[in-house]
């Protein structure tokens, strides 16, 4: 796998990866940038140089499937290229596609050396060893009982000012529109004492804002302690230089007590959360085994508002599900109205294959579910822009995390998730500074550093 001289030195060759999807996929990719770092690679971020080539892939999106085979179809030529110099370039396909689709890549793009699932990437060295032996493609979409968090190097290649930490991994909940159960797996939770070991090192490395991680993050439990996310947030809080503490993905069933109360007490702990609720109609909810009602939502809205007065929240939402009727979708637009949301995703339903939903009856007409998307989206980016314009005059902290492509401004984050560009200069990377909002867009807010 490595080229080994005689001498002191060792060859290293070059790695790139490609991510799509979510927060977790991100993570995944900075971990499997860390396992391979340590046999002999190093990150590019150029295709073209690379020895190894990762594409790091979602399920959730719409034409997930074909958006890999046309980029392997592309990479292929560069490993065509490649190879006419004499260079062997590995293809290589990992994530929820991987797992779900794992022997029609292989049947449909043969020139791809590996496939591999999100829980086996703790296990690339080994797969580069075989595909370097064998003929055809390594294919490892098992759920391997020794968890891949066990066997990650200590050291992280994450550097910045925000990081993220994957606390938890798969879900129990199986909505019936979700692939997550089926190609992340059955819930499971790190050790308390992982995490917090993991926060240290990446704040002693320079990050001020940690993200914790999970499909389900809000379902974490450390199986020695029983501890839940909440005694992860008190704990991870008491690091010194840590600055802020956020988590995503939440369910809202999920939502303890304790959890709600910690958005209260625990002051790193920012006032934004993401809370999916997908729809607004009982009668969809039902259908999508979300398992709550709209009014459970609600309620919990309320206690976590209770609580933090300053909370805002973003949300999923789903349009167009099999039987949704022109009510169910006005019970969206309502729930919609009545929380108020800084920020928000909203898709249209598209099947995927193998989940209870793609078989359903009464699959939505595709001009209804665009004509339905375009107003839940037009009330959202109203309630952004709404929320940002109330910001103007105010003085919000901003986490600045890097120089702004505009002369003599820093870019940063507030508290709300919000971009914000500060009049500054680079000393200020990884401090938080007072911003004076002096002008809100619907997605950004600017201004100068305030006085006293």
């Amino acid at each position: 796998m490595m080229t080994q001289n005689t001498g002191a030195t060792k060859v290293r060759k070059k790695l790139y990866i490609k991510t799509w999807g979510c927060q977790m996929n991100v993570y995944d990719s900075a971990r499997m940038a860390d396992v391979l770092r340590l046999v002999g690679y190093d990150r590019t971020e150029e295709p073209t140089q690379a020895d190894l080539i990762v594409l790091n892939t979602c399920h959730i999106r719409e034409k997930a499937s074909e958006k890999l085979f046309s980029e392997l179809g592309r990479l292929h030529a560069v490993q065509k290229a490649r190879a006419q110099s004499g260079v062997k370039v590995t293809l290589a396909v990992a994530g929820c596609v991987a797992q779900a689709m794992g022997e029609e890549i292989v049947r449909r793009a043969p020139y791809v050396g590996m496939v591999f699932g999100p829980q086996t990437y703790h296990r690339l060295p080994e797969m580069l060893v075989l595909a370097a032996r064998e003929e055809g493609c390594v294919l490892d979409t098992a759920f391997p009982e020794e968890p891949k968090f066990d066997f990650l190097p200590n050291e992280q290649s994450q550097s910045g000012v925000t990081a993220f930490v994957s606390v938890q991994e798969g879900c129990d909940r199986f909505c019936s529109y979700c692939v997550v159960p089926y190609t992340r797996g059955a819930e499971y939770s790190r050790s308390l004492q992982s995490i917090v070991d993991e926060v240290k090192v990446l704040v002693e490395g320079g990050a001020r804002e940690i993200t914790l991680l999970g499909q389900n993050v809000n379902a974490y439990r450390d199986e020695a302690s029983g501890a839940g996310l909440v005694e992860v947030i008190h704990k991870i809080a008491l690091i010194n230089g840590l600055l802020r503490i956020r988590y995503t993905t939440s369910h809202p069933l999920d939502m303890e007590d304790g959890l709600i109360e910690a958005h209260r007490d625990v002051e790193k702990l920012m006032p934004f959360l993401h809370l999916p609720v997908q729809s607004g109609s009982d009668k969809i909810l039902d259908a999508m085994n979300r398992k709550h009602k709209a009014k459970d939502y609600l309620q919990v809205i309320d206690r976590l508002r209770k609580a933090q007065p300053a909370l805002a929240l973003s949300s999923d939402f789903i349009v167009g599900f099999p039987s949704e009727s022109d009510a169910d979708f006005e019970a969206t637009m309502a729930l919609v109205r009545e929380v108020g949301y800084a920020q928000a995703f909203s898709f249209k339903y598209s099947r995927r294959a193998g989940t209870p939903a793609a078989s359903m009856d009464q699959q939505v007409a595709e001009e209804v579910k665009e004509e339905r998307l375009s107003r839940l989206q037009a009330l959202l980016r109203q309630q952004q822009t709404d929320f940002n314009l109330a910001c103007l005059g105010k003085k919000m902290a901003v986490l600045i995390e890097n120089t702004s492509r505009m002369n003599g401004m820093m870019f940063g984050k507030t508290v709300y998730l919000q971009t914000a560009r500060i009049k500054g200069e680079a000393s200020m990377i990884g401090t938080e500074q007072w911003l004076d909002v002096q002008e809100a867009r619907p997605n950004s807010l600017a201004g100068e550093k305030a006085i006293g």
